[in-house]
């Protein structure tokens, strides 16, 4: 099925490793034009590299940290100077944020600015350019909807679906649609590295909690990522995808 990105104009955030990496080369291998934005300049060069040498067009990187004040007005002043509007945008950037229930407020503070007020700032930037041309597909990543604890990121996360949901009631009548993916147990970073550290743990994980027994790779988001940002999605929005292997166990 052609999904009939050849030539879009797509931004992804958070596009040094794992999920958001895959998403770029996904849309890239779609034809799409990126836009790679992440804190990282070190790893951003190195998608860039590996993007030219697949035959994609040369990317645009963007080496910024997205809670910075200016952040997001500096990235849609240069994403617009190179290509004067966008189809695209990805909102991947984010992290998980286990905290303890005495967790300073700055703590709080930053998994709010990181996992939903960049988000926020970042959609509303862009929006104009997208209501002007009455075309946009919008693509926020998330995370869990059943807290196993207190983590900061997890309520950011419920506000990304609250702000993403009445969003999507104003901007549909401009042929824009919003919508959260949100994860499972995906090989990215954070899973191999700190919340399921080594094979045995994943595999434990993998049988008591996943139904189809084992965990997601990050290809599994991008696949989902490319059906949203394509015209083909056109009647979906305002709705929360969960890639998970069964792991929610909600009905509804």
């Amino acid at each position: 099925m052609d999904l009939e990105l050849a030539g879009k104009i797509a931004v992804v955030t958070g596009t040094s490793v794992g999920i958001g990496r895959e998403i770029a080369k996904m849309l890239a291998a779609e034809g799409a034009r990126l836009v790679l934005i992440a804190r990282r300049g070190e790893l951003l060069q190195t998608l860039r590299q590996e993007l030219e040498k697949s035959g994609a067009a040369a990317p645009l990187a963007i080496a910024k940290d997205l809670t910075a004040p200016d952040a997001h007005t500096e990235v849609r002043d240069k994403v617009l100077a190179a290509f004067g509007y966008i189809d695209i945008l990805v909102n991947n950037a984010g992290g998980s944020r286990p905290l303890p229930i005495d967790a300073p407020e700055d703590a709080w503070e930053e998994a709010i600015a990181l996992n939903f007020t960049a988000v926020r700032r970042l959609t509303h930037a862009f929006l104009p350019t997208m209501i002007e041309r009455r075309s946009g597909r919008i693509i926020n990543i998330t995370g869990t909807s059943e807290p196993r604890g207190l983590n900061a990121a997890y309520s950011a996360k419920a506000a990304v679906y609250a702000w993403a949901k009445g969003l999507s009631r104003e901007i549909g009548q401009f042929g824009i649609t919003i919508n959260s993916l949100a994860p499972g147990r995906i090989l990215s970073e954070q899973i191999v590295n700190r919340i399921n550290p080594g094979d045995a743990s994943r595999d434990q994980f993998a049988r008591d909690n996943i139904p189809v027994g084992y965990f997601g790779e990050p290809q599994d988001m991008a696949y989902a990522v490319a059906f949203l940002a394509s015209p083909k999605a056109r009647y979906v929005t305002g709705e929360i995808v969960h890639i998970d292997g069964g792991m929610r166990r909600f009905a509804f």
